[in-house]
C-alpha cells in the first residue's frame, strides 16, 4: 500500500466534496510536485501487532513423529503406529512455560513429514491411527484446554511443506493445506499466532512416489488467499513467515536480533524460503510495511528431543543473554522446548527455565526511576531526576510504537562531579531496547536522541540495578 500524503489527500477530498469542475489531473500533478515538502505517514502497527508486541516472550514446542524417530526432519514414511507417548501431560508443559515468565505457546501441529497431532478428517496420517489414547486423542485440544486452564495463549505451527502427501506440488495439495488450516483455526478457541515455516520442497515419501518435488516458493501457495483464511477465522492472530505479513524471521537461530533493528521493511523484498534473508534482518528505516522480527531459538542444539542432548541444554546465563539480545533489541523471543518421548518437558530443560526466570526477576526487580521526575525539554531529550543518587547498570528504553518507529541513534549520559559523561549509546529503540553497562551512580540521567524521523516519541525510561554480571 502506498503512503498517503495528507495535503494531497485532503485536496482530493475537497475537490470531490465541492463537485467543482477543476481538472482532477491538474490537482494531482500540482500536489506531486510538492512531494519533497510533504511528510510521509510512517508504517504503523495494527491492533493485532500491538497486542503481540506486548507478549514479548513465549514458547515453541517441537513434539511430533520426529520425537520418536530421533530425527529433525522426517521423510514422511514412518507409520502412524510409531507415535505413542505413554505419559503425555500438557498441563506440565504449560505450568513449566508459565513459571518461566512466558505468555504463550506455539505447537508443531504438523511438521514437514505431514503427521498431524489432531484427528484431521482430511488425512489418515494423524493421531487417529496411532496407539496413543487408542486413536481417540487430540493433542491440540489437550493443549488448548491446558492453556485455558493456566492462562497462556495458544499458537499453531502448520508446515506448508508435506513430505507425506501424494499431491504435494500440485493444486490439490493447496486445497488440502487450507482445509487443515481451517480445522486448526475453528476447533480450538482463540489462536494468537499462526506460524508458517520457510522450508518448502525437496525429497520426500509423497504417498510412495519417493521423489523430489520443487515448488516456486513465491507463487505456489498463493499466500494472499491463505492469509485471508486466517483473517476470517482468527482476526486477532498474527501471521509469521519469512515475509510476514505481521511478523518475520530474525534471520538466524542463535537467539540474536541485530543491534540495529527496524520494524519497518520493504515488504516486496521478502518471500518465504528466500536464501539471502539475513541481509534484510535489520529491517529498513524507510520501509513501507510494519513487520517486526521474531527471534526463534532452541534451548537445546536440536529443535526436537534427542536423548544425547540432555547434557547440552543451554545454561540459565546463556538464556539470559538471549533474552537481552532479542527482547532487548526490538524483537520478541520464541524459545523452543523439545518435549521428550514420555510426552513431558525434561527435567534438565525445566531447571534451566527456572534458572532463567530467577535471573530475569533479579535483573528487573526494581525500577529505580519509578519515583523519578521526568523532564522532556523537547522530543529529542529526556532527563531523569532521581530523589537521591543511585547505582544502576541496566536501562530500558521504549518508543511509543503506536506512532511508528523513529529513532535511529541515541546516547545516554549521567551527570557527575566532573560533568556529563556518556555511559552508553545505540542506534534503534523501537518497542524495547535494553542497555547494560558497568554500574554507575548518579541522580541525573539524560537520554539524548541524536537522529530520528519526525519527532521521536520516547516513553518513560526505566533504570535497574542487577547483581548479575554484565
Amino acid at each position: 500500500m502506498k503512503h498517503l500524503y495528507f495535503p494531497l489527500f485532503f485536496t482530493v477530498l475537497f475537490f470531490i466534496s465541492c463537485n467543482n469542475k477543476t481538472n482532477i489531473e491538474a490537482v494531482f500533478n500540482e500536489a506531486w510536485l510538492l512531494e519533497k515538502d510533504l511528510v510521509k505517514i510512517p508504517p504503523l502497527p495494527s491492533k493485532r501487532q500491538m497486542e503481540w508486541q506486548q507478549l514479548e516472550f513465549y514458547a515453541f514446542i517441537h513434539f511430533n513423529m520426529n520425537t520418536f524417530t530421533n530425527q529433525e526432519w522426517g521423510y514422511g514414511d514412518t507409520p502412524a503406529s510409531v507415535f505413542n507417548p505413554k505419559n503425555l501431560d500438557t498441563d506440565q508443559w504449560v505450568k513449566t512455560i508459565k513459571s518461566a515468565g512466558m505468555k504463550g505457546v506455539i505447537i508443531t501441529a504438523k511438521h514437514h513429514d505431514g503427521f498431524c497431532l489432531w484427528p484431521s478428517k482430511y488425512t489418515e496420517y494423524s493421531v487417529k491411527n496411532s496407539p496413543w489414547k487408542n486413536g481417540k486423542g487430540d493433542l491440540i485440544k489437550d493443549l488448548a484446554v491446558s492453556c485455558d486452564k493456566y492462562g497462556l495463549k495458544l499458537g499453531i505451527y502448520l508446515s506448508p511443506w508435506d513430505r507425506n502427501h501424494p499431491n504435494y506440488g500440485q493444486q490439490e495439495y493447496i486445497e488440502y493445506f487450507r482445509n487443515q488450516l481451517g480445522e486448526l483455526l475453528t476447533n480450538y478457541g482463540p489462536i494468537f499466532e499462526v506460524w508458517f515455516d520457510g522450508a518448502n520442497g525437496g525429497d520426500g515419501y509423497y504417498g510412495g512416489a519417493r521423489d523430489i518435488r520443487k515448488v516456486d516458493k513465491k507463487t505456489y501457495y498463493q499466500w494472499n488467499e491463505t492469509i485471508s483464511i486466517v483473517r476470517k477465522l482468527q482476526p486477532d492472530a498474527v501471521i509469521f513467515s519469512d515475509a510476514g505479513p505481521d511478523i518475520r524471521w530474525v534471520g538466524n537461530e542463535t537467539g540474536q536480533a541485530k543491534l540495529t533493528s527496524w520494524a519497518p521493511i520493504f515488504k516486496d523484498s521478502l518471500y518465504p524460503g528466500m536464501a539471502d534473508f539475513n541481509k534484510f534482518s535489520s529491517g529498513q528505516e524507510n520501509g513501507t510495511h510494519w513487520i517486526p522480527t521474531e527471534t526463534d531459538v532452541s534451548i537445546r542444539p536440536g529443535w526436537y528431543y534427542h536423548e544425547d542432548q540432555d547434557s547440552l541444554v543451554k545454561s540459565p546465563m546463556k538464556l539470559r543473554e538471549i533474552y537481552f539480545e532479542s527482547i532487548g533489541r526490538n524483537s520478541s523471543l520464541l524459545l523452543n522446548i523439545p518435549v521428550d518421548r514420555r510426552g513431558k518437558i525434561h527435567q534438565n530443560d525445566s531447571l534451566a527455565l527456572v534458572g532463567l526466570s530467577n535471573l530475569i526477576k533479579a535483573d528487573f526487580k526494581e525500577n529505580i526511576a519509578v519515583n523519578a521526575t521526568f523532564i522532556n525539554q523537547d522530543p529529542y531529550t529526556q532527563e531523569i531526576l532521581l530523589p537521591t543518587p543511585k547505582y544502576f547498570n541496566i536501562i530500558s528504553l521504549q518508543e511509543d510504537i503506536s506512532l511508528g518507529q523513529k529513532v535511529s541513534s541515541f546516547e545516554i549520559m549521567i551527570n557527575t562531579a566532573q560533568g556529563w559523561r556518556i555511559i552508553s549509546k545505540g542506534t534503534t529503540i523501537g518497542n524495547k531496547r535494553f542497555l547494560r553497562f558497568k554500574s554507575v551512580k548518579s541522580a541525573h540521567i539524560k537520554v539524548k536522541i541524536l537522529n530520528a524521523k519526525n519527532n521521536p516519541s520516547l516513553l518513560k525510561s526505566k533504570l535497574f540495578y542487577s547483581e548479575n554480571e554484565v
